[in-house]
């Protein structure tokens, strides 16, 4: 991948299909600025999906490790829901 291009809406907005072409043949990104500030970016739509499974993989590994650091410490000093519910209507009374 190429060093992104910078360039702002009015500019893209005169040659979008080239911002396109350039992200999808070159790929080579395009920051659009609106108002100084980079707001978005046009990539090739495999990179976006490559980058969207990267990001899916890494949640749902994060997931995992906790439900296995969880699971790891096990039921000690838990209580059920109904046991949590009787607590919550003793202590309001």
């Amino acid at each position: 991948m190429s060093e992104p291009v910078i360039e702002s809406m009015a500019e893209v907005r005169s040659h979008l299909a080239d911002v396109i072409d350039r992200a999808h043949r070159d790929e080579t990104p395009t920051i659009i600025t609106r108002r100084g500030k980079q707001e978005a970016v046009v990539i090739d739509i495999q990179e976006y999906q490559r980058l969207r499974e990267i990001a899916e993989n890494a949640e749902e590994a994060w997931l995992n490790q906790l439900a296995d650091e969880a699971e790891s410490e096990g039921t000690e000093g838990s209580v059920s829901l109904e046991e949590m519910a009787v607590l919550l209507r003793t202590h309001q009374s």
